[in-house]
């Protein structure tokens, strides 16, 4: 199964989240952009891919002593940015910016230790992609809105392991299904 290890914003900030996501789609050429819904905003802490089932259990098991070793801490949407010169839209992270990291370093290091093939390391961005482009596209004015985007803090109190599977009717327009197979608690003290 398709799986990565995220976490998931609370209901009231992606709903906030929606509604910048509203203004910006007014913008003109906003239907030349593939804009991601809300069941797939979250922060991907590590992308597994493809993971043969018998290697499941092995990676839920360290990712919930990964867990179980991360002190819950504040986070908020905030800002904006892109990839590759507008091919992905995403908004981004203000709070403990350091423990998402952390926390995304032992994912990745759990698929590793459970033998999930991982590629190579790259330093970890935290973002949230709201659209996807295809770079013909002038994204300056949906940067400049990104600029201003901002939610409450919250307190990430869990990790997540996601399933996502992707769209196979073929029809435009649409996306992935994203559902939460297994959620630890951060529990380490601060």
């Amino acid at each position: 199964m398709r799986l990565f290890a995220a976490v998931l914003p609370p209901e009231d900030v992606t709903s906030e989240l929606a509604a910048e996501v509203a203004e910006l789609r007014k913008l003109p050429g906003a239907d030349g952009l593939r804009w991601t819904g809300r069941p797939g905003w979250h922060y991907t802490l590590a992308f597994y891919g493809e993971v043969d089932d018998d290697l499941v259990p092995e990676l839920s098991a360290r990712l919930e002593r990964a867990a179980h070793r991360t002190a819950p801490f504040p986070l908020a949407v905030r800002g904006g940015g892109q990839f590759g010169h507008g091919r992905a839209l995403w908004v981004g992270a203000e709070g403990d910016v350091p423990a998402l990291r952390l926390l995304a370093d032992r994912a990745e290091s759990a698929a590793r230790k459970a033998g999930v093939g991982m590629g190579e390391h790259r330093r970890y961005k935290a973002h949230l992609t709201v659209a996807r482009g295809r770079g013909d596209i002038d994204v300056h004015p949906y940067l400049k809105a990104l600029a201003d985007c901002r939610s409450r803090t919250w307190t990430v109190d869990e990790l997540a392991l996601v399933r996502s599977d992707l769209p196979t009717s073929g029809v435009p327009g649409e996306q992935p299904r994203y559902e939460a197979v297994a959620r630890w608690q951060l529990e380490a003290a601060g």
